[in-house]
């Protein structure tokens, strides 16, 4: 029996288990949304492409499974572009299907064509423009593949119109072969012997951990390397939640706003175990000062990330649980005549030191709410078990800092790109992934109201997301580097004029809390996180407060601004 592409397309969506994807309709996919219905495939309807790919993005993070997202052509397409290099630059499995003009049409300038397989292609993993119905189904197929397997990330697929109408019979693969595509995922075992053995000469070793560990679920074999072997583990940002953050062992992160005892680690460190990290310049300060005594050991499953942006004197590629694994199997044998805990005892008072004599912290008073105290309370009335989303800026930093996450796949925020707006409809992925988990956007008064309009989304489709806007009245990060580094030329960064947000949740048909005294900030936030359906709580916080510890941008980690 033959199906329309646009009945394969469906097919293979339920095929690869895909139960529900994110979109917006048009002239050149109606074809295709005129067939969902009749498909167990749900499609949430947002409203703006970019919420689309951020709430995908939102579902492939919280999820580990491969969000979709499904738009038109031209400016559907290209609405998406952010969000597509936001989950390049993270290394998120996404699929996009975008809609086409009809191929005769192609290059003609047709209403609403773009050529978005030229437009995406530097911020995709791969791409493709479906010319023949019958590569439509293989295609899906490699698309899938190649979005989880090896280091994930966003692919395109562009389906002219003509391809949606076609006639073909239906064969899903079984499997994918791609020639030119064997990511490696084993690690060579003498590359594993090795690290074993710097590890046994090592005096003072440090793991540092990225989001690559969470992408390949290795956190487990993570958590067994540091706590039976008695290494300090600091994190990225995209690594967080992989190691335990409530864990003696774990310094926070490091880098620009990292901790003094993570920085300090680094700088001191003998042997630097990076874990599907990329060495980042927001990690790094400046290169030349970074990690100056250590032997440096990369494992990472994607070739060309290794001595891109540091010298490594290990190699190791493979995918990161594998490869953990790998290693802990192989110290697991010496655990009887090898004392790793005494080994490396000095050096974890040393690190532990650091941190006693500089932890996180911030000037409390009771004239005025801070951010952090507010991020603080929001850690203690969840436990620490909620999936907390952040937009971009300070609310991230903060949310980052004083939230300890304890489990893999509970914060997702745009790390490399570092989108504003990104958080909100990210939370309305992993609400719809997770029902019954409180999921919480941390929120700058600025990057909210980038997204804002997907609380109509939220409302529509029963999701409760909570957001928790800390008010300032600035787009804060970029005010703060404006008040250290330009003389407090705060040029267009005053967000004065704002929407009343409580009223605007309200229209929405959302609930809305206004907080402006500290003495009700855990009162608030508990009443709205009782609330079924979404909340904005708008607290008006400190209004120049910064993030600390900040290393200046090009300085060396050691180089720190403290409280």
């Amino acid at each position: 029996m033959k199906l329309t592409g646009a009945q394969i397309l469906l097919k293979c969506l339920e095929m690869e288990g895909v139960d529900v994807m994110f979109g917006f309709p048009g002239g050149a996919v109606i074809d295709i949304f005129d067939e969902i219905p009749k498909s167990s495939v749900e499609h949430i309807l947002v409203r703006h492409e970019q919420g689309a790919i951020h709430a995908a993005d939102g579902y492939a993070r919280a999820t580990g499974h491969v969000g979709v997202c499904l738009v038109t052509s031209g400016p559907g397409a290209t609405n998406t572009v952010t969000g597509i290099a936001t989950a390049y630059a993270d290394s998120i499995p996404v699929v996009i299907f975008t809609g086409q003009v009809p191929r005769a049409l192609i290059g003609n300038d047709a209403f609403q064509e773009v050529d978005i397989v030229g437009i995406t292609r530097p911020c995709t993993k791969h791409n493709y423009l479906v010319q023949d119905i019958e590569d439509l189904a293989s295609t899906v197929k490699q698309a899938f593949y190649l979005a989880r397997s090896g280091r994930p990330g966003p692919v395109l697929v562009d389906l002219p119109k003509d391809i949606q109408q076609q006639l073909a019979e239906f064969h899903y693969p079984e499997d994918v072969s791609m020639r030119s595509y064997k990511p490696t995922k084993k690690p060579h075992v003498g590359q594993i012997r090795k690290v074993v053995k710097l590890l046994k000469n090592a005096k003072r070793p440090l793991i540092y951990s990225g989001g690559g560990v969470i992408t390949s679920g290795g956190h487990d074999e993570l958590t067994w390397l540091g706590q039976t072997l008695n290494i300090p583990v600091t994190s990225t940002l995209m690594g967080l939640g992989a190691f335990p953050g409530d864990d003696d062992l774990f310094l926070g992160m490091l880098g620009m706003h990292g901790t003094y005892a993570a920085n300090m680690a680094v700088n001191n460190c003998d042997l630097l175990l990076a874990v599907g990290a990329r060495f980042d310049d927001r990690v790094t300060g400046k290169v030349d000062t970074f990690a100056p005594n250590a032997t440096i050991v990369h494992v990472d499953v994607d070739p060309t990330s290794i001595q891109k942006n540091v010298s490594v004197h290990v190699p190791l590629v493979a995918d990161c649980k594998s490869a953990l694994a790998a290693l802990q199997k192989e110290t697991e044998v010496s655990l009887g005549d090898f004392d790793w805990k005494a080994s490396y005892g000095d050096w974890v008072s040393k690190v532990q030191g650091w941190a006693a004599e500089h932890p996180l912290t911030y000037n409390d008073d009771e004239t005025s709410i801070k951010p952090q105290y507010v991020v603080e309370k929001i850690y203690e009335i969840t436990e620490g078990d909620a999936i907390i989303a952040t937009e971009v800026g300070q609310n991230q930093m903060w949310a980052a800092q004083f939230y300890k996450y304890k489990k893999p796949n509970t914060l997702l925020t745009s790390g490399g790109l570092g989108t504003m707006g990104y958080g909100f409809p990210a939370a309305l992925g992993a609400q719809r992934a997770f029902p019954d988990k409180l999921v919480i956007d941390v929120a700058g008064d600025g990057s909210i109201q980038m997204c804002i309009q997907e609380m109509m989304t939220a409302v529509c489709n029963k999701l409760p997301v909570k957001i928790i806007i800390l008010n300032n009245g600035y787009l804060g990060m970029v005010r703060q580097w404006q008040e250290l580094f330009y003389e407090k030329n705060y040029c267009s960064t005053c967000m004065d004029a704002q929407p009343d947000f409580v009223k605007l949740a309200e229209a929405y048909g959302a609930a809305g809390f206004r907080v402006t005294e500290k003495k009700d900030v855990e009162s608030t936030l508990r009443e709205a996180f009782k609330v079924d359906k979404p909340v904005i709580v708008d607290i008006r916080v400190e209004r120049e407060e910064n993030v600390y510890p900040m290393v200046p941008a090009g300085a060396s980690l050691t180089e720190m601004l403290l409280v």
